[in-house]
């Protein structure tokens, strides 16, 4: 039960817990992960994330409980992200530049895709990029297509889908007519590929 102080009701002894190991992770914590790392039911974690959350939100911290599909995260508040942004700017805000974030967007709507598939539909060689995308842990490699060679087969990441704030894949932006008849153009151009190669 929580005691009440001057600067606010205390937190109760599991969300104490949860807070901390947000603290030390640094990173999105997962339901599961987080569970065994408390011991804690279901129900509890559930409990103790939304005192947690909520205390936070009542007294104004600089940090607040982000929510999404990777897992659990304390972050700094919107409302000082401008002041931040002169000393931590790059852990803010990561940008991509035009043709990382092209084919970023190739990966995720075409996944499982090749590197091959990926130059075909830009029009230009991706190694460097797609490199970059795997070092930022964007992408990765999913699998491998059976035809000669055995190339790779790239799909996006779960740090893909929290840091573009995504629920998951089907929640992605539709394409346009002109965007899905490329897409469609591009497969049917691989298929044709594979079955000559064959």
């Amino acid at each position: 039960m929580e005691k009440n102080t001057q600067s606010g009701p205390l937190l109760s002894q599991n969300a104490r817990i949860v807070e901390v190991i947000l603290f030390l992770e640094n990173e999105p914590v997962d339901k599961e992960k987080l569970a065994r790392m408390t011991g804690l039911t279901s129900l509890e974690l559930r409990g103790a994330v939304d005192e947690l959350a909520e205390h936070y939100n009542l007294f104004m911290h600089g940090l607040m409980v982000n929510e999404n599909t990777v897992g659990f995260q304390l972050v700094p508040c919107s409302d000082l992200f401008d002041k931040l942004k002169s000393s931590y700017g790059k852990k803010v805000e990561r940008r991509l530049s035009k043709a990382a974030t092209e084919t970023l967007s190739i990966v995720a709507y075409s996944q499982p895709v090749t590197r091959r598939e990926i130059d075909n539909i830009r029009g230009v060689t991706s190694d460097t990029i797609v490199k970059l995308l795997r070092e930022r842990e964007y992408i990765k490699v999913v699998g491998r297509k059976d035809v000669p060679g055995h190339p790779c087969l790239y799909g996006t990441t779960r740090k893909f889908l929290y840091e573009f704030n995504i629920s998951s894949i089907s929640a992605l932006p539709k394409l346009s007519e002109i965007d899905q008849e490329r897409f469609e153009n591009t497969v049917e151009e691989k298929t044709e590929e594979v079955e000559n190669e064959t």
